[in-house]
Order: structure tokens, then sequence, then C-alpha cells
């Protein structure tokens, strides 16, 4: 009996299955392919995803394949920049870049080689599930493998991360909902030659063109990819052939100037699944949603999911906690990428319009809005936080986001790297002694590290049981605290915070219910 099953094996099956696995959970994983897609599908990542590839080991493996993502020009009918999106600069508020590109390739073999560092999981290859069945404690599911085997397997629980055309989705019968966005596009991944680079753009660009909308974008190195709206009464099939494709990019290469990696054509969707939790089988990845790539977050939801969806996991299998927890899976995970969904949306509206007219239109009142400056939107200002699920009753600005993940005054090392992970209560050096002594009782009940940030040496009060001191070097967590108005962050192993208390007094009324939040009357069922 397997604790988890995972289906699929790819970018968020990986993860599941490396936080699964460091959690020491036996854990499942099976994949129909045998290898690797070996072209790039993905091709941008944030610092949310590298702060998860920093937690399960495997950065150092994926920084050679990343690269800085830089600003997104969109530009109007005659040409002229409309609207601009970039990252916040440095100090970084997570500890990495706020936008990167990387070669999904490479990286996906980075988070399978390390997926079997793990000696509680085992990889099948080759497997095709063809039945599942749920019963009151397990899961049972029957695969196929590439000899014509047949298998049955069971776990706990089954996470479905099989992509798109989800086999685990279509078995359990749940349905996905049309969020209205339905276009054609063709998707070409080019390798350019060094003298040619120097002749393309050195920052991502919409053309939000009626003619041909299209987007350009940097990626690692010599690898570039366009993205090119095609007219309806153009055959996919066809537009996919490589003269077409040359056709289509001679505006900025030809062939000799570079090579073409991979052409696609695709019907950029819009999809959410109407339930993400049949009683112990979860979808996660593009097997629970779907959306336009106009904000290069499509692998960085799916990664999202299963961190979400793990820790809460590991709270059931390994720490008795209520089963209800995992019903706020789907509650925080869909209204989250609900809400980024509408954002795409719009951007994509904007980028699609075919109307020559509404776009002049268009350009003229951006252009005016400016008033002659160009202004930057911050992409992480696009992303929402989570509004509802396992979080403190108490509304606050803080409750919801991520927190931040400062490095450390001297050698630099990372806020995780220091104070460890799971969970945590981030405090000020206002907040007394007496005052975490109060809650140390329920901190070790939820086995929960205090940490207390400080922005110079010196800036302290005597530790208590369980305190870890960070000296942070740029004052990030300091400015925190400043800009929300509290002194304490108790923060979710998936570095979400839970709540926040503007004084220490209020410190056990916090624990209390997040203690009460966790505890389960039947522990003993949460593990059956």
């Amino acid at each position: 009996m397997y604790d988890v099953a995972i289906v699929g094996f790819g970018p968020s099956g990986a993860v599941a299955a490396n936080l699964l696995g460091r959690a020491g959970l036996k854990t499942l994983v099976l994949d129909r392919l045998e290898t690797v897609y070996d072209k790039p599908r993905a091709i941008a990542l944030d610092h949310e995803i590298m702060r998860v590839f920093q937690e399960i080991g495997v950065v150092d493996a994926v920084l050679p394949y990343v690269a800085p993502y830089p600003a997104s020009e969109y530009r109007g009918v005659r040409g002229p920049i409309i609207k601009r999106l970039d990252a916040a600069p440095p100090p970084f508020v997570m500890g990495w870049p706020p936008n990167l590109s990387f070669t999904q390739p490479p990286v996906e073999e980075a988070l399978r080689a390390h997926t079997l560092r793990h000696a509680s999981v085992t990889v099948r290859l080759g497997c095709e599930v063809t039945a599942i069945s749920q019963h009151t404690q397990h899961v049972s599911l029957s695969f196929r493998s590439q000899d014509g085997n047949n298998d049955v397997e069971q776990a706990r629980f089954v996470l479905g991360c099989d992509g798109a055309n989800s086999t685990l989705r279509r078995l359990c019968a749940m349905p996905l909902d049309d969020l209205d966005f339905d276009e054609p596009w063709l998707v070409v991944d080019v390798k350019v030659e060094p003298a040619a680079l120097a002749e393309l753009p050195d920052v991502n660009v919409q053309y939000c063109e009626p003619s041909r909308p299209a987007t350009y974008v940097v990626g690692p190195g010599n690898h570039r990819r366009w993205e090119i709206m095609l007219h309806e009464d153009e055959d996919p099939a066809l537009m996919v052939q490589d003269a077409q494709v040359w056709k289509l990019l001679e505006r900025w290469v030809k062939p000799g100037q570079a090579t073409l990696w991979r052409s696609s054509a695709y019907r950029f969707h819009a999809l959410v699944a109407q339930t993400w939790r049949q009683d112990r089988v979860f979808l996660a990845g593009d097997a629970a949603h779907q959306q336009p790539p106009f904000l290069g977050q499509g692998m960085c939801q799916g990664v999202r999911d299963v961190v979400n969806v793990v820790w809460k996991l590991v709270r059931v299998l390994q720490d008795g906690a209520a089963l209800e927890l995992l019903d706020t899976y789907q509650l925080e995970r869909s209204a989250h990428v609900q809400s980024l969904t509408q954002t795409i949306k719009s951007l994509g509206r904007f980028i699609c319009e075919r109307d020559e007219q509404k776009a002049l239109a268009r350009d003229e009142k951006l252009i005016a809005e400016m008033g002659g400056t160009l202004r930057t939107t911050l992409r992480q200002d696009l992303m929402p936080p989570l509004e509802q699920g396992f979080l403190s009753e108490l509304p606050h600005s803080a409750r919801g986001t991520m927190f931040p993940q400062p490095r450390q005054a001297g050698e630099g090392a990372l806020l995780d790297d220091v104070a460890g992970t799971g969970f945590r209560l981030f405090v000020s050096p206002s907040v007394t002694a007496a005052q975490l002594t109060a809650v140390r009782a329920s901190a070790a009940q939820i086995n929960l590290r205090i940490v207390r940030v400080a922005n110079r040496v010196g800036n302290t009060v005597p530790s208590v049981e369980r305190e870890c001191c960070f000296i942070e070097r740029d004052g990030v967590v300091s400015a925190w605290f400043a800009r929300h108005n509290c002194v304490a962050a108790l923060v979710r192993p998936d570095h979400y915070v839970f709540g926040v208390v503007q004084d220490g007094e209020r410190l056990p009324a916090l624990f209390d219910e997040i203690v009460n939040r966790l505890r389960s009357d039947e522990p003993h069922r949460a593990i059956a």
C-alpha cells in the first residue's frame, strides 16, 4: 500500500514526488512515457517556483538552464509602446529574480533525477492507467505497461498530474468549465545563430497588431520563441510545416540565421475543473486547469497546485490532521487560478484585438493615460493572494500572501535554508521572549519553528526554545512588517501567510486558531 500515487511525471508530478519523498511518504509515480519530451513547452518561471526548487534541493541543477526574463513591451498598431510589464528590481523579496526563462527538457530531467534519490519513491515509466476504483480507505489503480502486462497498485490518495488530456480526469468524470477563451495560435521555438541574435529585440515583445497578433519571447542562450496568432481560415496542419513557418518568421529571422526547434499549433484555452477532488483523488496542473500563455504562468500554476496539496497530505498522513484540511485545496487553488486566468484573459483580449479602429483607439487611450512617461507594471503585482481556505478568520492585507525570503547578512544565505520550512512563526524584534514563551507549547504541538528576523546585529532579545535568529541583509522582512503594520506572521509550509498579529500579546489567539484548525477528532481515521 502506497501513501500517495502520482499519475504523470511531468514538472508538476516530479515536484510532487520530490516533496513527498522529502517527507518520507511511500510514493508511486506512473507515467505512460519512458522519457522526457525533448522539446520546450513551458518557457517561464517565477520566484515562487525557484523557491520550491530550492526547497527540494534541485535548484543548483536547474540554474544552468535558466536566464533572466526581460521586460515585456506591448507595441501598438503603428509600433509605439502602449504597455510595459517588468519585474521588481533587487533586493529580490523571494530571494530569486521575480521572473526567469528556462529550457524545459533539462530542467524536467533534473527534477526526475532528483526524485530517484528518495528511497520512499518508486517510479514506473511506460505505464498507462486504465482504470481506477475508490474504496473507503484507499484507491486502486489499474495500469498497463508497454510490454502489455497489466498490474494493480493501491494508495491512500492519488494525485493526477497527467496533463491537459488527463486520463485520470476522464476516468473520474471530473468535467472542465470553459472560461470563454479560445484562440488559434502557432508556437515556434528557434535556436538563433549568434550573428542574428544582435538583430533581434533584447526584450519580450507583444505585437498588438490586428493583422496578425504575435509574441516574441527571449529564452536562455540562443533560444527564442514566437507565438503567432492564426486566422480562423488557416489550416493548423499546414501552418506548422517548415515552409509556412519560415514565411511567418521572415519579419524577424530567416533560414540560415536560425534552426527550427519546435513548431506546434494550439488553441489557447481558459478552462478549469469543476471539482479538483473526488474523495481520495486530486487533480493538479493542466489536468485541473489550462490558461492562455500571456503571463507565462502555466507551469507555475501546476507547481503551486502540488505544493499546496502535498503539505496538506503530509499533515493528514503523518500528523493526523483533520481530513477536512484536504477540502481547502480546491477552495484555495481554484479561486487563485480563476482570478489569475481573468487577468491573463484581459491581457489576451488586449493583444488579440482584430478590429483596426478599435486597436487604434486602444493605443491612443493608453498613450494618453501615460502622459508622455512610459509606465511599468510589475508582473508580481498581477498575482492574486489566497482569499479563502486554510487561513486565519481575521482579515488582513498580509493574510494569504507569500512571506518574503530575505538573504542573511554576511554570507547571504537564504532564509529557508537557515530557518527551514514547515510551519514557522516569523517575529520582529519588538516581540518579547515572554510573549513567545506563551505560545511555546502550541508551537511544539504543530511542530512549528519560531524565527526572529532582525535587520541588524544586536537588534534581538533573549531567545526561547525552538527559536532561530536570522539577521537579514537588506531589510526585506522589516519593510514587510512595517508595510503590513504587524509584528509577527504565522506562515504555512507553502510559504503563504496563515495570519498575522499587530501586537505580540495577540499571539496565543492566533495559535489557538491554527491548532484547532489542524486538530482531528479522529486522528486514526485520518491515516487508516
